[in-house]
């Protein structure tokens, strides 16, 4: 009889528990703790992650389902609602913060790309709001009868990895949180309309890093310098000068400006950027990505669970936004290390209903079939990791 790990315990194997151990101690998370440790938290909310829990009552009834194999999935030898609730509401969520940090820098290494050929990383900003009760969760005002809270998220396009989050209200205006991204030399950085931050904007130019923004159409310039022989789809390769009060003085310095026809979209698209060693084709392209952003968010609320909450505090909140970033790392690695020919739609289908057997990884994904075409494909999905 074949004998082995459960599933979601050969998961948990490609974790370095020893890294997660001395967070833990960092932020003296297990002080006091008997039986429900950190390592016993983490790893009952990301089993309640994958295999798609809607409530902590759902979650805690599944593991009780489970109750002779939570030993063994490494849970500990029980979880009560209570403990969990507990947990999720007073233990530090920067031991979760900085794993995810951890996960995030790990799974870049494994995945690293050249997809655009530049001497620099290329990363998309942006942000995801996700709606709140109010009234459960008061702390997160957003309007008179609405609360939210908005993700911020430095996300890696050439990795398909998001490497930096900041999570705010959501009544705070996204291009506040610019300043918080820690940026590097040379690398390149793809924001939408909303980020016409020209101070911010200015100081990654002032660090010798690049930006790609697409402008607002009342921005105010003057147009200094004319490139000619424009390739196709380029209607217009502008050096500029800002003449707006404020704008000029922020940005003292020239700028880019870059007009581009889409031929599927049949619409015209303004760019600016302070990156003149690239071709106005590129520029394009590096802004057509940022939509890369966009479709992790979208897989995010669509497999993980980020939408409902099972806690109402901030800190609990917050908890399990890093476990949700944790778990998509996991999945990032499992793919790579194993090099599935899967996409991770079906990755997470697999295992949302394999957790508690006793089968090997490799013949988990390679005897499971999806007899739909249309159903493996999923073309109405984010296809995340699929170049």
């Amino acid at each position: 009889m074949f004998q082995d790990k459960y599933v979601f315990a050969q998961l948990v194997s490609f974790f370095n528990r020893s890294k997660f151990n001395r967070i833990v101690s960092k932020y003296n998370g297990d002080k006091y703790v008997k039986h429900f440790t950190c390592w016993n938290q983490l790893l009952a909310l990301m089993f309640g992650q994958l295999s798609n829990r809607e409530s902590l009552r759902d979650l805690i009834n599944a593991l009780d389902a489970h109750h002779s194999k939570c030993y063994h999935l490494g849970m500990g030898k029980n979880v009560s609602r209570s403990s969990l609730a507990r947990a999720n509401q007073d233990r530090d969520y920067h031991i979760f913060e900085e794993f995810a940090y951890y996960l995030v820098n790990q799974a870049r290494e494994k995945r690293v790309s050249e997809i655009f050929k530049l001497e620099g990383n290329v990363y998309a900003f942006d942000s995801t709001t996700i709606d709140l009760c109010l009234s459960v969760f008061w702390w997160a005002k957003f309007r008179k009868k609405k609360g939210g809270i908005k993700v911020h998220t430095l996300y890696d396009v050439e990795t398909q990895i998001p490497t930096f989050f900041h999570i705010t209200t959501a009544s705070e205006h996204d291009s506040k949180a610019m300043k918080e991204i820690p940026y590097e030399p040379e690398s390149y950085y793809v924001f939408d309309r909303a980020y016409n931050n020209f101070k911010m904007l200015y100081k990654i130019h002032q660090i010798e890093a690049f930006f790609v923004i697409r402008a607002k159409k009342n921005l105010q310039y003057k147009s200094v310098k004319w490139k000619r022989r424009l390739p196709k789809n380029i209607l217009s390769d502008v050096t500029i000068e800002l003449t707006g009060f404020y704008p000029k003085q922020y940005y003292p310095k020239y700028l880019r400006l870059v007009k581009y026809w889409d031929e599927e979209q049949k619409r015209e698209f303004i760019f600016l950027t302070n990156a003149v060693q690239i071709s106005a084709l590129q520029v394009a392209e590096l802004y057509r990505n940022r939509w890369q952003v966009e479709l992790f968010f979208k897989w995010l609320k669509q497999h993980l669970r980020v939408k409902k909450f099972w806690g109402t505090t901030e800190n609990a909140v917050r908890i399990q936004l890093y476990v949700a970033i944790s778990t998509y790392c996991l999945v990032a690695i499992v793919q790579k290390d194993m090099q599935l020919d899967r996409s991770t739609y079906e990755i997470l289908q697999i295992l949302s209903i394999s957790l508690t057997d006793k089968t090997q990884l490799k013949d988990l994904f390679n005897k499971t079939k999806f007899q739909n075409n249309k159903e493996r494909n999923r073309l109405n999905e984010p296809s995340l990791f699929d170049f």
